[in-house]
């Protein structure tokens, strides 16, 4: 069937198997009537009567081939055919169960695809549709924070490849609140990983205070990082790249680096400060010791930004914290609105992923390089 027509335009505490059943999309909990009667669509592609998918089974083990028997999709959710996976570093939560994710689970949660079936209730998304979803897999709609529209912040907010099954597998069951559409003249690999890490990097920058022309600096030239320096380079920043390693210097040059600062050879905090002092520092890499440094690298009023989840902990001196009235942030991900506007903006200003193609019988060598991939590791089922 032809593709449908395209649109123009964390706080975990429980496992999702332990909560209510999320509602279907309403913020009344409801799925409304539609005001016309819908179009008779088909409502299932032929499907195998299972598929391959690549699961952990136990904790630190690697990952194990599995076949998945095929089921429906229920109300509020869809099937859809994975055309491309990204390999997330915070997949190493279901491998080593730093999340209570129970096991078995298959990890992946930067997903494109496209749509394969969905139930008869159905009334937005259509077979042969192409769509996307990344860490955010639903939310219950009726809590404080999807009252006030922050549904990432979801006090019931499941994760795809988290609390449930993901994208390393030929098909991927989705909610349908956590979907986007995607442009079939994108590349489904490159934008895969725009779904998470890229929503990271271009959500958190857009929201801090920090206005055209200023120096902003990013910490780590990473899978996330790359991004980071690309958009915050398109956010009319004086971009700075900060790395560990002088081989990245032309590198980040070309992904719009205004200046490069290798920190194995020179504090970093200290050529910022030549630099007349960032008004914000995005911290894209885990490095807790580099993080403490750059602090010192900010002017007056400036942010640290951390999007980078450090495993250990990050000391911040009170002092000059107090008095150059510095703010210390946290941001992740957004909803899926911020996602459409993150794939908007990359393709306007010709943001690009740097990625690593994997097929799916590769899928655990993609996961061994989801750090070292030139940027971001790829599955291609």
């Amino acid at each position: 069937m032809k593709p449908g027509r395209q649109p123009t335009g964390n706080s975990i505490s429980q496992k999702v198997e332990d909560t209510e059943p999320l509602p279907v999309n309403s913020s009344s909990g409801h799925q409304p009537e539609p005001l016309v009667s819908p179009v008779p669509q088909d409502t299932m592609s032929d499907h195998p009567d299972s598929y391959i998918a690549y699961s952990f089974t136990e904790k630190n083990g690697k990952l194990q081939k599995i076949n998945v028997p095929w089921k429906d999709p229920q109300e509020g959710e869809i099937v859809v055919k994975v055309l491309a996976c990204g390999v997330c570093g915070s997949d190493i939560f279901v491998g080593e169960q730093q999340l209570p994710t129970g096991l078995p689970r298959i990890p992946g949660h930067e997903i494109v695809g496209t749509v394969w079936a969905v139930p008869s209730t159905e009334h937005k998304f259509k077979v042969g549709e192409r769509v996307g979803a990344g860490w955010h897999g639903g939310h219950c709609f009726s809590c404080d924070m999807c009252i006030a529209g922050n549904f990432s912040q979801c006090r019931k907010q499941t994760i795809n490849g988290i609390f449930r099954d993901g994208g390393y597998a030929e098909y991927v069951t989705l909610r349908t609140e956590c979907m986007i559409y995607v442009s079939e003249d994108l590349d489904p690999a490159e934008t895969a990983p725009l779904l998470c890490a890229g929503i990271t990097a271009f959500n958190s920058i857009r929201h801090m205070d920090a206005s055209p022309g200023d120096l902003v600096a990013v910490q780590g030239i990473g899978g996330i990082g790359h991004l980071a320096v690309q958009y915050a380079k398109a956010m009319g920043f004086n971009t700075v790249a900060i790395s560990s390693s002088d081989a990245k210097r032309e590198l980040a040059g070309r992904l719009g680096a205004s200046h490069f600062v290798d920190s194995s050879k020179e504090p970093p905090a200290k050529a910022l400060q030549t630099l007349g002092g960032a008004q914000m520092i995005v911290c894209a890499a885990p490095n807790e010791k580099i993080i403490e440094e750059v602090l010192m690298g900010l002017g007056p009023n400036g942010t640290l930004l951390i999007i980078a989840l450090a495993r250990a902990s990050v000391s911040i001196p009170i002092f000059p914290l107090v008095k150059n009235r510095i703010s210390v942030r946290g941001w992740a991900i957004g909803n899926p609105k911020d996602t459409q506007d993150c794939i908007a903006f990359s393709k306007q200003t010709g943001v690009k992923c740097l990625i690593e193609k994997f097929p799916l019988d590769k899928a655990q060598e993609a996961y061994d390089h989801r750090e070292s991939a030139k940027f971001r590791a790829v599955i291609v089922p």
